[in-house]
């Protein structure tokens, strides 16, 4: 192995190329990062003498994604000038114990602060720190299929957290689920954390491009028109996704009085985790524009598939449910998945963490919040109307607004 000192003045030739581990250390703190989607199985289970509102029980994850967003800023930063594995250490030191300091309580203002800000802040370290660390290992021409790896791990997560939340709750109730995936998100993050590394200055990993694709500052990037593009379809991507996504198992028992959430969700997980990994691949071979734009009308199409499905026709069969959720979960994952890529592609790598933080603030300010306007819209009407044409709207303006995307130029 190959000390740090020494690696710093290796010749990029001497320095083994540590790559796919790294990418798959990565996806398996995604893996363990999808604690976060726990939380859905758990506010159903809060115990009614705890005397949580309905509203009160949805803080918490709120809390939770929008910290998450905006910590992926300054942990960006961070890993990018003290490197990954001392970031993505401390995030799953704030994960575990913010998790551990919710099950001693039932108090609301402690799971805000405990599963909210402590475990959203280190979801976001840990976050912010995998996909920049891979990336920087490979050419240019495997970014795509290299952060699909990557984040796949947060999409699959709730095909095993779910089922392993409610296995827990029935069997020892609330607070020692929390204890149990706080002590295991913190072992298992801190040890996977150890072994994420970037490459020495000066590698050059084999097959990449003679050119040098310049690195913009964080200044730079916020001062490029791109930027706004990119925040603009992170916006569009997560929020019409988000507004389904989050709805889902009740969508499907209002349209075609199914239930089948459980299982739905699970579909929609491996959709996402799949899709990831395969618009990646895709995005390597046919470029970035035209995998977002399949995904944005493939998405928009699917959607509004599901808004038409009802019990007396083929869309309200449980096949046809399970496969639009397939679809919806594989488009949501494929174009959320193509951000980080472009975003090396345009900025370059230096400050790859930061410069993608502040595209991901989008997920937090604008996808999460659209999916809240959704829920407080069917609150309203009883009607998930909005929620269907206001998701296809924006994936067909998004797909418009992939075909502005070029390069950005120095001034």
């Amino acid at each position: 192995m190959v000390s740090a000192a020494e690696a710093r003045t290796a010749p990029s030739g001497t320095v083994p190329n540590r790559g796919w581990q790294v990418t798959f250390v990565g996806m398996g703190i995604n893996l363990a990062l999808g604690v976060l989607f726990a939380w859905s199985v758990v506010s159903k289970a809060i115990p009614a003498d705890w005397g949580w509102s309905e509203a009160g029980r949805a803080l918490p994850y709120s809390v939770a994604c929008l910290v998450f967003a905006l910590t992926m800023v300054p942990a960006g930063r961070l890993q990018d000038r003290i490197g990954p594995r001392v970031v993505a250490t401390f995030g799953g030191v704030l994960l575990g114990a913010g998790m551990i300091l919710a099950s001693l309580t039932s108090s609301l203002s402690a799971y805000i602060v405990g599963f909210g800000a402590l475990a959203g802040a280190g979801i976001g370290a840990c976050h912010a720190s995998a996909t920049p660390a891979a990336v920087k290992w490979f050419p240019a021409s495997r970014t795509g299929l290299i952060t699909g790896l990557v984040v796949s791990g947060f999409g699959l997560a709730s095909v095993y957290i779910a089922p392993l939340a409610n296995a827990l709750i029935q069997a020892r109730g609330v607070p020692v689920t929390m204890l149990v995936f706080g002590i295991a998100s913190l072992v298992i993050v801190v040890a996977l954390a150890q072994w994420l590394r970037v490459p020495p200055p000066g590698f050059v990993p084999a097959a990449s491009a003679a050119s040098h694709q310049a690195d913009f500052t964080p200044g730079e990037v916020l001062r490029t028109w791109q930027f706004y593009v990119l925040w603009f379809l992170l916006v569009c991507g997560a929020g019409a996704g988000l507004m389904i996504i989050s709805k889902l198992a009740k969508m499907v028992e209002v349209q075609a009085g199914l239930t089948l959430g459980f299982m739905l969700v699970a579909i929609l997980a491996l959709g996402n985790g799949g899709g990831r990994i395969a618009a990646g691949f895709l995005s390597d071979r046919f470029g970035r524009k035209p995998t977002l734009l399949v995904a944005y009308l493939s998405q928009a199409v699917a959607i509004l598939l599901l808004a038409a499905a009802r019990p007396d026709n083929m869309l309200g069969t449980g096949a046809a449910m399970a496969a639009l959720s397939l679809l919806i979960g594989a488009n949501y994952g494929g174009n959320l998945s193509q951000l980080p890529s472009i975003t090396r592609d345009y900025y370059g790598l230096r400050h790859f963490g930061v410069n993608y933080g502040l595209v991901f603030t989008a997920w937090g300010l604008g996808g999460f919040t659209l999916s809240l306007v959704a829920g407080a819209v069917f609150d309203r009407t009883q009607s998930f109307t909005f929620a269907y044409y206001g998701s296809a709207v924006m994936l067909v303006v998004a797909a418009a607004a992939t075909l502005l995307l070029k390069p950005p130029a120095r001034t």
